[in-house]
């Protein structure tokens, strides 16, 4: 039997990311759980940001921000960035993290991320608790440890991903399936 449940968005699990803005100079990390992809052609995506956020003003000013992937190694960091306050705290230099120059964009890039992609906002939706930032992606920036030197696809599953479900973060279980396997004419 199925109960109706309170409006809400429960849609898990979500990819836990660390968000980048600012400078070079002065800049900052937002953990973000309400990210995802819009189009393909253009490559665009989404970040929700609440506007009380500290980093809710820096990409507002810049229209940029940087979303970096993160594993089970960065779990800590990632929980730690989301709950403390740049407007108080050097993310970057309290969780160890290196900042990184973006190719496209003037905020870094996280070193120890897996993945980085170089976004710039194009519109900027208020929405009620959080407004959502919709960006280009300018470019993305692979740590070659990832890339299968034989097929030259990005193997993002080798660096243990982290997901967020309803509070909690989980890594990333056992491999069941690829997108068409259901269909997929026997050898």
């Amino acid at each position: 039997m199925k109960l109706d449940w309170k409006p809400g968005t429960m849609i898990y699990p979500l990819p836990a990311v660390m968000v980048t803005c600012g400078t070079m100079d002065a800049p900052n990390i937002i953990t973000v759980a309400w990210v995802g992809t819009i189009c393909t052609d253009p490559p665009m995506c989404y970040i929700s940001v609440r506007p009380e956020r500290h980093s809710y003003e820096m990409i507002k000013q810049t229209m940029e921000f940087v979303i970096n992937l993160t594993t089970t190694d960065l779990a800590r960091a990632t929980d730690w960035c989301g709950v403390r306050s740049g407007s108080k705290f050097d993310k970057f230099k309290e969780m160890g993290l290196t900042p990184a120059k973006a190719r496209m964009v003037g905020c870094p890039i996280i070193e120890e991320s897996p993945l980085s992609i170089e976004c710039r906002v194009k519109e900027v939706i208020a929405l009620g608790s959080h407004d959502m930032f919709i960006a280009e992606v300018l470019n993305v920036r692979a740590d070659d440890r990832y890339i299968n030197k034989e097929t030259g696809r990005f193997e993002l599953d080798k660096s243990n991903p982290l997901v967020y479900l309803h509070g909690h973060y989980y890594a990333i279980g056992e491999l069941i399936g690829k997108f068409g396997w259901s269909v997929e004419k026997k050898k």
